[in-house]
C-alpha cells in the first residue's frame, strides 16, 4: 500500500499542486493544501469506491480543502486576500531574516515544551518533513503536522508578547 500511495503521488503531484495553485494563488498555501490533500487521501484510502479516478478523487479532496480554508477565513472575518498568506508562516519567516531576533527565538524556542520544541526544530532547522518527524516519534503525519502548527502559534505568542512581533 505504502508504495501505491508513493506512486500516485510521485504521477499526481505536480499536476494537483497546479490546479491548487491556480485556486489559492500562493506557492507555500498550494503546497500546504498539497500535502493535506496527499495525507487525506492516504488516511481515507478506504473510503476510495473507484468511481471516479483517481486523479478526479485528489482533485476533489483538494477542492474541498480549499474551500474549508475560504470558510474558515470567512468565520474569522478576514479578508479572502489574508488567507493566501498566512500571517503566522510570513512573521516567522521575517523573524528568522534578522539576527538578533533570530537569536531571541532560539531562546524562546527553549521555553516551549516537548514534543513542541523538538518537532520546531526538526522541521524548521533540520527541514525534516512531516512523514519523517512523525517517524522518529513513533506517530502519525498528521500528529507532527499538528504539533508543528501549534508549536510555531506557541511560538508566535511569544514573540508578541516580547514585542518582536
Amino acid at each position: 500500500m505504502k508504495q501505491e500511495l508513493h506512486e500516485i503521488y510521485e504521477k499526481y503531484s505536480t499536476d494537483l499542486y497546479a490546479f491548487i495553485l491556480r485556486m489559492c494563488r500562493s506557492e507555500q498555501l498550494a503546497k500546504d493544501i498539497l500535502q493535506d490533500t496527499m495525507l487525506k487521501a492516504m488516511t481515507s484510502a478506504d473510503s476510495f469506491r473507484g468511481d471516479c479516478s483517481v486523479k478526479t478523487w485528489l482533485y476533489t479532496i483538494a477542492r474541498n480543502l480549499w474551500y474549508d480554508r475560504l470558510k474558515k477565513a470567512e468565520s474569522r472575518d478576514l479578508p479572502l486576500s489574508d488567507i493566501n498568506e498566512p500571517v503566522s508562516q510570513v512573521s516567522i519567516e521575517n523573524c528568522f531574516a534578522d539576527r538578533d531576533t533570530a537569536l531571541r527565538i532560539h531562546h524562546l524556542l527553549h521555553e516551549l515544551d516537548e514534543p513542541y520544541r523538538e518537532v520546531f526544530t526538526l522541521r524548521v532547522f533540520a527541514e525534516l518533513k512531516y512523514a519523517d518527524i512523525a517517524k522518529v516519534f513513533g506517530k502519525s503525519e498528521n500528529w507532527a503536522g499538528v504539533t508543528y502548527y501549534r508549536a510555531k502559534q506557541k511560538l508566535l505568542q511569544l514573540l508578541k508578547k516580547e514585542g518582536l512581533l
